[in-house]
C-alpha cells in the first residue's frame, strides 16, 4: 500500500470515528460497524507506517508487549483508584494538544534528545488518559456508550503502540541509516 492510500485511510479513519459520535443514539449496529471500520482503515494506515521505519520482528514484538504491560498498569491504576479523574482527563488533552504542537515544531528546530523527549511526554500523556478510560470503564452504567469507550480505548493502545515503537530504535541506528542513505545518494541530510 502506498503512502497516499494510507494517508486516505487515515482520513476515513478519522471520519469514521467522527460519524461514531453521531450514530451511537441512533443505531448500535452501525456505530460497531463503523468500530470495526476504523480498526480496518487504521490497520491499513499503518501497513506504509512500519515498513518505512524498517521496524524488525523484535522491535514490533517488543513494543507489542511494553504496550500491553504499561496498559495493564495505568488501566489497573484508573480502575481500582477511588478518586475522580476528570480532572487528568483535562489535563491530559491539553497536554495532548501541547505535544502536538510541540511535534510540529520539533520538525523544524534540531533540539538534541528531541525524539525521546517526544515518545516520554506522549507516554505520560496517554498514561494519564489511559487511567481515565478505565475509570469510565467501571463508572459507565450505560450501554450505548460501549462502541465509544471500546474506540477510545483501541486509539489510547494505538497511540502507546506508537510510541513504544518509536522508543525502540536507538540514535546510533537512526545515525547509522541516515548516513547509509546519504553515502548512496537516497537521502538529504538532516542537519
Amino acid at each position: 500500500m502506498t503512502t497516499d492510500w494510507s494517508l486516505f485511510c487515515y482520513l476515513l479513519s478519522f471520519g469514521s470515528l467522527i460519524a461514531m459520535n453521531y450514530s451511537v443514539r441512533r443505531s448500535e449496529g452501525l456505530t460497531v460497524g463503523l468500530l470495526l471500520g476504523t480498526g480496518l482503515l487504521l490497520g491499513m494506515a499503518m501497513s506504509p507506517t512500519f515498513t518505512a521505519a524498517n521496524a524488525g520482528p523484535a522491535a514490533l514484538w517488543q513494543s507489542a508487549a511494553a504496550r500491553a504491560l504499561f496498559m495493564a498498569g495505568c488501566g489497573t491504576a484508573g480502575y481500582a483508584t477511588g478518586r475522580d479523574l476528570s480532572g487528568l482527563a483535562r489535563v491530559s488533552s491539553w497536554a495532548l494538544l501541547g505535544l502536538i504542537v510541540a511535534g510540529f515544531v520539533m520538525i523544524f528546530a534540531n533540539l538534541p534528545g528531541r525524539n525521546l523527549l517526544y515518545v516520554l511526554l506522549g507516554l505520560l500523556i496517554f498514561a494519564g488518559l489511559t487511567m481515565v478510560d478505565f475509570q469510565r470503564l467501571r463508572r459507565t452504567t450505560d450501554l450505548q456508550s460501549a462502541p465509544l469507550l471500546a474506540a477510545s480505548f483501541f486509539l489510547d493502545a494505538l497511540n502507546l503502540f506508537l510510541f513504544f515503537s518509536g522508543s525502540s530504535t536507538s540514535p546510533r541506528t537512526e545515525r547509522s541509516r541516515t548516513r547509509a542513505s546519504i553515502m548512496s545518494g537516497g537521502g538529504v541530510p538532516p542537519w
